[in-house]
């Protein structure tokens, strides 16, 4: 009776707080939109409130971005595959994951936003598509969203799941309320043991948790061969070509700079540059061509030319095949302090990895890599630079890091046939 009560409180004082911080979800809404214009679109999704009467999904998948769904989608696929009739909804919460959802599946898929942690909102969720199945990937740890599915009796998984050294003092503060809410989850399905153990710290059972490795190493290989010919006819010549790709705001001026002093060495060496957010598109085009070099879009020119020195994929959905068409990568997140992002893309497509040296949200895999000597760490722009310089004049090295890093995708592989495996048992019938 003590935990139950101990419990109400925590959630009450929890949800209060959330309730007093409703009108900062409208101005962060509005503050989105005005970066990115899909922020000012289906704002009854965040709130869960549907116009139409809802279809039972049984099994709903969160995904929280795009990344989240790029994993998700081997172990969607292979449950659309194995029950072609099992109606699921996925549900993220940004705009470009939301594109990658419908990128993927279409109509095959039902998919809203997530609402907001809010106990009404999560009632209105859980009732308007009644799931029989809750898998959650990575760590989306929404207390009322958990205590709802239990309410409601929905095995609930965590899948691919990670937490961070950071994270986990981060989530300090909500510790009574989290350990409360983890003590219903059926599964966690944890992508290493530093990981499993992190949870059972916040609060997770023992019992339920399990390291079944990463699924990103599951991702099927990528057919680009087609599109890097393609790339490689517009380019008309054997040029070095380098990616730099997620990058956020403070790392757009070193990779201008590192990219200023390659084509010291190399002047026909071209850049192509992803940034991690749409609302950063215009500003790269802008400061790329401030610096001085030709700039072509992805969604105006549609191919960099002959002249082109550098080339802004202002489009979603395509960074696996651009890096197919780069020698070298650099992965973004990293020389801020953000924790970096997906390793493995570039890895997948035989592309030598450089990184900056904030990975702590892949800190597992980034730990692999660097142990087969299938990626570099640069600290700054004069590293990344000097790193550049270095391997377009040694594609031996070049070689032997992607095929490290080959070996390792290779060796990672079987996470999906162990979770999919701990999850048939909880599959509605």
């Amino acid at each position: 009776m003590r935990a139950e009560f101990t419990e109400r409180v925590l959630r009450g004082l929890y949800s209060a707080v959330l309730y007093l911080l409703l009108p900062i979800t409208l101005y962060h809404l509005i503050w989105r939109g005005f970066r990115q214009r899909a922020y000012f679109q289906r704002w009854d999704e965040r709130y869960a409130s549907y116009a139409v009467p809802g279809q039972p999904a049984p099994v709903w998948v969160h995904a929280v971005s795009v990344g989240e769904v790029n994993a998700a989608a081997p172990l969607v696929d292979r449950l659309r595959a194995a029950h072609p009739d099992l109606r699921l909804v996925v549900t993220t919460i940004t705009p470009t994951g939301s594109e990658r959802v419908r990128a993927l599946w279409g109509d095959a898929v039902a998919h809203v936003y997530l609402p907001y942690d809010l106990p009404g909102a999560v009632e209105r969720f859980l009732r308007h598509f009644r799931p029989a199945l809750a898998l959650i990937v990575e760590t989306e740890l929404w207390p009322n969203l958990l205590f709802g599915c239990r309410a409601h009796g929905i095995p609930t998984c965590i899948l691919n799941a990670r937490l961070s050294a950071r994270s986990l003092r981060g989530y300090r503060l909500l510790a009574p309320l989290i350990r409360r809410a983890l003590a219903g989850v059926d599964l966690v399905a944890a992508q290493s043991p530093e990981d499993a153990q992190r949870f059972v710290a916040l609060g997770a059972d023992p019992a339920r948790v399990q390291a079944t490795g990463n699924l990103k190493f599951d991702l099927p290989p990528p057919q680009v061969d087609a599109f890097v010919a393609e790339f490689r006819a517009a380019l008309g010549r054997p040029r070095p070509v380098w990616i730099a790709a997620s990058t956020h705001e403070d790392e757009e001026a070193p990779v201008l700079e590192a990219h200023a002093h390659l084509r010291q060495r190399y002047p026909d060496a071209l850049l192509l540059w992803a940034p991690r957010h749409p609302e950063r598109f215009r500003a790269a085009v802008e400061a790329a061509r401030a610096a001085g070099f030709q700039t072509a879009r992805r969604s105006a020119q549609g191919w960099p030319g002959a002249d082109t020195g550098v080339f802004v994929i202002d489009t979603l959905g395509e960074l696996l095949r651009f890096y197919a068409c780069a020698q070298v990568a650099f992965v973004g997140g990293s020389l801020q302090d953000i924790g970096g992002h997906n390793l493995l893309e570039p890895a997948a497509t035989g592309t030598a990895i450089l990184s900056g040296p904030h990975l702590h949200n892949f800190a597992d895999i980034s730990r692999r890599l660097r142990e087969a000597q299938a990626m570099q760490l640069v600290a700054d722009a004069p590293a990344l630079a000097q790193a550049l310089v270095r391997l377009f004049g040694h594609p031996d090295e070049c070689r032997a890091m992607t095929e490290s890093a080959r070996r390792l995708l290779e060796d990672g592989r079987g996470a999906l046939a162990r979770t999919l495996a701990l999850i048939a048992p909880l599959l509605p019938e």
